[in-house]
């Protein structure tokens, strides 16, 4: 791309010929893109940020507020990953109980996306007067972002089918005719550590059992990831942060608009841009963020 472009601008040069200014514009601006592309990649050095990932959101405390912000939190990383060019598959899905959705798992593919998402995990915080409060109020709602890395390679998180509990429901759903009437969902609990999940988005008892079962491999290997962290950590003597129910960025939409990450600093005035996928410089200033602090 260089070269052509350097090319580009001689034979521009040479002939004096003014029309190529655009197209030698252009051509820069991709540059740079691709150049910054490139300086995140390099940042992308962790054994799992090449993986795919699994990104699970669930609504916090505040009823149908908190689940309309997952709803809103979901469209962002599914627009974000359509604009990119990923693949995007629901894991789980389950909806509010008047709107919104109470919590949701996709397993985003391509590549390095739990490098990029990883960036993600935290607790997400919205400030803004609420369509539900007929006063017009404003309201703070929050909802939690896990991301995992998905695991391909089964022994890395090897799992003894002793070690599980299987239960099977009917999966919820709004009435009328497409209610499935058999027990379909399922919900695995993982004894030894007490974690559970489950699937209930497919129609057949089998696949949600895959899909839940893709899911609690990913928990399985993260607790394995942060089981390893805490003991570097223990033995360099640094104080651990938690990253599960910490609030790492804000969303502020009234009385004035701004996105803020409270760990980097960055910020952002175009509340409707970020929501509408645009979360790149918050992705880089983290992995930026991060790779000074392994340095010093």
């Amino acid at each position: 791309m260089y070269e052509d472009l350097k090319v580009l601008w001689q034979l521009g040069v040479d002939e004096g010929d003014e029309s190529l200014e655009k197209e030698i514009s252009e051509g820069i601006d991709n540059l740079d893109v691709r150049l910054d592309e490139l300086d995140l990649e390099l940042l992308l050095n962790g054994p799992y940020d090449k993986a795919n990932a699994v990104i699970s959101l669930h609504a916090g405390a505040g009823g149908t507020e908190a689940q309309d912000w997952v709803e809103m939190l979901l469209r962002m990383y599914t627009r974000w990953a359509d604009q990119k060019g990923f693949g995007t598959e629901t894991l789980d899905f389950l909806p509010g109980d008047e709107a919104g959705v109470k919590s949701a798992s996709l397993l985003i593919t391509g590549e390095n996306i739990y490098g990029y998402l990883k960036s993600e995990k935290g607790v997400h915080r919205l400030v803004r007067i609420s369509p539900f409060d007929a006063s017009g109020r404003r309201h703070t709602s929050f909802a939690s972002v896990d991301v995992l890395p998905e695991v391909e390679d089964d022994t890395q998180a090897a799992i003894d089918p002793g070690d599980l509990k299987v239960d099977t429901y009917r999966s919820g759903g709004a009435g009328g005719q497409h209610v499935n009437k058999t027990d379909s969902a399922v919900r695995i609990t993982h004894l030894p550590t007490g974690i559970v999940v489950q699937c209930q988005n497919e129609r057949s008892q089998h696949a949600n059992r895959l899909k839940a079962m893709k899911l609690l491999q990913a928990k399985l290997l993260d607790l394995q990831l942060k089981q390893k962290e805490q003991e570097i950590s223990a033995l360099r003597g640094d104080q651990q942060d938690i990253a599960w129910g910490s609030q790492i960025r804000s969303y502020v939409f009234q009385p004035y608009c701004l996105v803020k990450d409270h760990r980097t600093g960055i910020e952002a005035g175009n509340v409707d841009s970020v929501m509408d996928g645009n979360i790149d410089p918050f992705i880089s200033a983290y992995l930026q963020f991060q790779a000074k602090k392994r340095q010093g």
